[in-house]
Order: structure tokens, then sequence, then C-alpha cells
């Protein structure tokens, strides 16, 4: 079922974003906060969330992942700036056909928010609005199983499923998730995030 979810958001995707992608140059640095890749991240941001949607907590994302680092590669075998998996990178690709290497930092930005957009509808009608960022991360990290094992063992317990605290407080519960690395990585989005913003590296429309 979740597969077919996921299909459905992917087309949905692609018949609001056909055209093909032009290349965006790189940009300076700014400070001690790279911003060599933020035109990518606005951009593909405001093609997959739209233009009220701040392409910073991307950025911290990719910082979390990645540290900014386009020849980043994990022992599991995650790639680039989004630590992509390759069999990931290739299912985006199969629908976004003029996405090119999964080591371009631009194609790999690109599907990074793509996949980030189909975990965002995913979550819509499952977590609290103020929480509905922390679900789409924390599934990105660790994909929706656990995290919705959790919320169903939260909903045992009495609590409220859609808010993030909630899944926190019961994610030791969970079998076979590594849930202090997942608590820990949206924790550090959101810190990150933070940060961004305080170094008034202003969102563009």
């Amino acid at each position: 079922m979740k597969a077919f979810v996921v299909l459905a958001a992917a087309l949905l995707t692609i018949a609001r974003a056909a055209a093909p992608d032009p290349p965006v140059a790189p940009g300076p640095h700014r400070g001690g906060v790279t911003d060599r890749y933020d035109d990518y991240f606005r951009k593909y941001t405001k093609r997959y969330f739209g233009v009220g949607f701040d392409w910073r907590l991307f950025k911290a994302q990719a910082i979390a992942e990645s540290g900014l680092h386009p020849d980043a590669r994990s022992a599991a075998g995650a790639r680039g700036i989004m630590q992509l998996m390759p069999s990931t990178y290739a299912q985006i690709a199969s629908v976004r056909p003029n996405y090119q290497s999964i080591d371009d930092p631009q194609w790999n930005i690109a599907a990074g928010i793509l996949h980030d957009r189909w975990l965002w509808e995913y979550w819509a009608d499952k977590s609290a609005e103020d929480d509905h960022h922390r679900f789409m991360l924390a599934s990105y990290n660790a994909g929706e199983i656990p995290i919705a094992r959790a919320q169903g063992i939260a909903r045992r317990s009495q609590l409220d499923p859609t808010i993030w605290p909630s899944v926190v407080q019961v994610a030791p519960r969970v079998p076979r998730w590594r849930y202090r690395e997942t608590v820990g990585y949206v924790r550090t989005i959101d810190g990150t995030y933070e940060r961004i913003r305080a170094a008034d590296i202003a969102p563009v429309p």
C-alpha cells in the first residue's frame, strides 16, 4: 500500500513540475557558512514545496547528512550531499529522467528534496502541523515504518501519535529501530536550521 502512496505522490509531483531543470551556478562563500549550493536549495525547494517554504530547512538537513560535501559516502553506500542510496536515487531518476549522476551536487540535492516532498505528502494527514517537518525528516533517516510503529505504540499508550514528543517518548519500545540516531538527527537539523536563520542567510522566493 505504501508503495502505491509513494508512486501516486511521485506522479502528482511530476505533473506539477514537468519542465526540465536548467543548470544553476553555485554561489560564493559567506562568512563561516558556505552558500555554495544555496541556489540549488532555493530552486528545488520552490519547485517541490512552493514559494513560502523555507529552503534553509533542507540546507540544514544536508549539513546533517554530509556537511555539504558532494563526495561524501556512508558505510551503507549512501552518496552525495543528501546521502541518497543509489537504489533510492534510481527510483527518483526513473520518474525524473533529466536527473543525471547521483554524484552531481545539483541532481543529488534535487532528488533529496523531491524525496522529502514525497515524505511530506505521506505524513500530511498523520502528523500535527508544528511537527510535520520532523516526521518527514525522521522518515528520511529511518523510513516510514519505524515512525508509524512508534505512532501505534503512542496511540496505545494514550499519547497523541501526531506530535513528535510522543514518538520520542515511545521510541525505545520500537523493535529493531536505531531510534537514538533518528531522534538525534531531527534534533540536529532543528538546531542547525535555527543557527542558519540566526546567521541571517535570508530565504529567496
